[in-house]
């Protein structure tokens, strides 16, 4: 059953990362990290469809979301913004709610922190903002996965995992 609106919280932000959290987050990406060096692959977004709400041109951060997520299963339609700080907050608010509908989750790109906030406070759903962006959380901890895998590779394995706890 899916949460309702009033149940489901934001992301937390970057400075937000509780202990826990980090503990799970590493856990599962070892999990992930394990079966990618035992050539298992886990489609465990199988069905899903996911959001990445960007205002860029097609970069780096963009293909490691779209990567990790189709390699756990899930479909990503990548949409540009047109949401600003001065948008009307009725439109802040109808634009979150259709994304809600649309998706079970949304990375948001570029935006600023506040407006993805104010997407987050009606989404209904998991709304991250820059997950797959050097500096985020999930960017510094992949340093805590080892050498057993190239960064790049650490980097999506820690953000699947968080995509996973988020969603699955």
């Amino acid at each position: 059953m899916p949460l309702s609106e009033e149940t489901r919280a934001p992301e937390a932000t970057p400075q937000q990362l509780s202990p826990l959290k980090v503990a799970s987050l590493l856990c599962h990406a070892r999990l992930l990290q394990c079966a990618a060096l035992e050539g298992r692959t886990l489609t465990l977004l199988r069905g899903k469809n996911l959001g990445l709400l960007c205002e860029t041109q097609p970069d780096e951060a963009q293909a490691l979301f779209h990567r990790a997520a189709g390699e756990l299963g899930a479909h990503v339609a990548v949409m540009r913004s047109v949401l600003s700080l001065a948008s009307a907050p009725q439109e802040v608010h109808d634009t979150a709610r259709m994304l809600g509908r649309l998706y079970e989750a949304v990375e948001c790109q570029g935006l600023d922190p506040a407006l993805v906030r104010r997407i987050g406070q009606h989404a209904g759903i998991p709304v991250f903002d820059g997950a797959a962006m050097k500096g985020h959380p999930t960017d510094r901890l992949a340093e805590l996965l080892g050498d057993r895998t190239p960064m790049a590779d650490n980097r999506r394995f820690l953000l699947q995992a968080l995509l996973v706890e988020a969603i699955a």
